[in-house]
């Protein structure tokens, strides 16, 4: 595991608070008429700097070091080459499994990072550079963030349930956040399940969540929750045992030294 130290956790604590309001400030103020259109570019450009933040962080720290960037590296390339087989078609994605799984092994800084870069990279593979990316990006280093706070001690048959538990809860929170990316300007302003601008924060919420059970959470989230499940399950204990065992050759805990 790579451990967080020093300011890491703040930097990564600010970071989530800043995504927390790049998805939901559309509840707490009155939008203005060009924010469909300016809103995501300006997240896009945001988000940028924050990955940069947390990790100069995490390298300031000792946290990421030169073997750690290439497991980045690596991890990022093989999330970008499973995406496509997935596709997302009937909520089958195959790029969060390795992703709950990474964080696992090495820590929530990582996990945060590596969701980033991986739907970065595979965005940039499959031609999905869009005003959506951002928010992928944002979501998807939440999930790594949470698999790598999950409890240690965890083993065994108990460590492989938990996982498929949180490949779940993941699936169906990736869905919520991806949903409120847009939801304020997708529908007109004329259905029940429209947002309104200005109307108490409840009331949002409840057209929002109507809107979410209705159009991805029986379809694409289940799917996606699946998915995951499915992986993890079949695929998790040798994962692991893969990732741990790369971990320990590297000794990302051991000190580098230098002698004479």
């Amino acid at each position: 595991m790579i451990r967080l130290t020093g300011r890491t956790p703040l930097v990564l604590a600010v970071a989530s608070l800043a995504a927390l309001a790049a998805f939901f400030w559309p509840l707490l103020i009155t939008p203005p008429s060009s924010a469909p259109a300016a809103g995501p570019p300006f997240v896009f450009i945001a988000i940028l700097p924050l990955l940069v933040v947390v990790l100069l962080a995490e390298l300031s720290s000792g946290g990421l070091d030169a073997k750690a960037i290439a497991m980045l590296g690596v991890l990022s390339a093989i999330n970008a080459a499973l995406r496509p087989l997935g596709a997302g078609t009937a909520g089958i994605e195959t790029v969060f499994f390795l992703l709950i799984l990474a964080g696992r092994v090495f820590g929530p800084g990582f996990g945060f990072v590596l969701g980033s870069t991986s739907l970065f990279a595979s965005a940039l593979l499959t031609a999905g550079v869009g005003p959506w990316l951002p928010f992928q990006m944002l979501a998807a280093s939440w999930i790594g963030l949470g698999a790598g706070l999950l409890p240690r001690r965890l083993t065994g048959r108990a460590e492989i349930a938990v996982l498929a538990l949180y490949g779940v809860v993941a699936a169906y929170a990736y869905g919520f956040l991806m949903n409120m990316s847009y939801w304020p300007f997708a529908l007109g302003a004329d259905t029940a399940l429209s947002y309104v601008a200005g109307a108490p924060v409840l009331e949002n919420l409840h057209r929002f969540v109507v809107f979410t059970a209705i159009t991805s959470a029986l379809g694409w989230d289940t799917g996606r929750a699946i998915t995951n499940v499915i992986a993890i399950v079949l695929l998790g204990p040798a994962v692991l045992l893969a990732l741990r065992r790369a971990a320990r050759r590297a000794a990302f805990d051991t000190p580098v030294t230098f002698t004479a």
